[in-house]
């Protein structure tokens, strides 16, 4: 049986991601002649057609388009392959790819990242930032290699390392009746004013948990897409919200005309965890556990450490 070449799973999952032939190409570093010359062998081998063409954009046939999502995974396991062969000779060098979640890559990764250049010199880093759900289906997808995510969320049965928390504080504009108190409990604030970000954003559950309110409780009518827009909106009066504690030296921050105030946290309920997740599939375990003790390690003289 004549099976397909990595080289010819690699050409269809670049047109399906690309949906161009000419941008496909050029992200295989071959001509387009060359690439089309694959996929059409690999339809002839598979005898299927995996690709509808127009004068416009390429789209896969539903067959075509569930035989990239399996190419993908074959990619990524060859991928893994060869990064297990790597890691047996270093295990903390080589090329890991993490995806981050915009409410934390920000304000963690200036905190972390030095360290892991300093104690893992060998270890190429590559950062996408995207959501927790998609971050996930890149995860299973094979297309990172590791996320780093906010709990509690549902990791779909991956693997998970908390290595920080975090608490949060309440943000207000500056002439709020609340904005010179010490500290405030979940039922001081006043639901009705509680702006947060649009649904599919983590950090709107765990704002919501943090209050212990149900979703009801925000103003439907005000959401942001995020957390720079939601700060803004506080600081121009239409409401309060709550914002991690990374974020409250940054510039995002210090620069608006808000007040803070610390929400108390009983029972470790107003806080939020901060880890990695990965494929329990993922052969680099040693590579990963190195990153996240990294990752702890810089944030052990801070109110994020674990072991504060």
């Amino acid at each position: 049986m004549r099976l397909p070449t990595l080289r010819q799973l690699q050409y269809l999952t670049s047109v399906v991601e690309e949906k161009h032939f000419g941008h496909a190409a050029e992200k295989c570093f071959v001509t387009q002649s060359t690439l089309s010359a694959g996929i059409q062998d690999l339809e002839q081998l598979l005898e299927v057609s995996l690709l509808e063409r127009t004068n416009r954009k390429v789209l896969p046939t539903p067959i075509g388009e569930e035989i990239a999502s399996r190419a993908q995974q074959i990619l990524s396991l060859s991928e893994d392959l060869v990064d297990l062969a790597q890691s047996e000779k270093n295990p903390l060098s080589g090329r890991i790819q993490i995806g981050v979640i915009p409410t934390i890559s920000p304000f963690l990764l200036p905190k972390v990242l030095p360290s892991v250049r300093k104690q893992l010199p060998n270890l190429e880093i590559v950062l996408i930032e995207d959501q927790s759900e998609r971050l996930l289906d890149r995860l299973e997808a094979g297309s990172i290699d590791v996320a780093v995510l906010a709990f509690p969320f549902n990791t779909r049965g991956l693997t998970h390392r908390v290595f920080a928390k975090e608490p949060f504080w309440i943000a207000m504009p500056k002439n709020h009746n609340l904005a010179k108190a010490k500290k405030l409990k979940a039922a001081d604030l006043p639901t009705n004013e509680l702006l947060l970000l649009a649904e599919g954003h983590c950090m709107r559950e765990h704002a919501l948990s943090a209050c212990q309110l149900p979703a009801s409780a925000q103003r439907k009518s005000v959401q942001a897409t995020s957390l720079y827009t939601l700060i803004e909106m506080v600081a121009s009066g239409l409401g309060i919200t709550l914002i991690p504690d990374m974020a409250i030296n940054s510039d995002m921050v210090s620069h608006s005309d808000i007040s803070l105030v610390p929400l108390e946290n009983n029972n470790n309920q107003a806080v939020r965890e901060i880890g990695l997740v990965w494929r329990p599939s993922f052969r680099r375990t040693a590579t990963l556990e190195q990153l996240a003790k990294t990752f702890s390690d810089a944030l052990a003289d801070t109110d994020y450490s674990l072991r504060a």
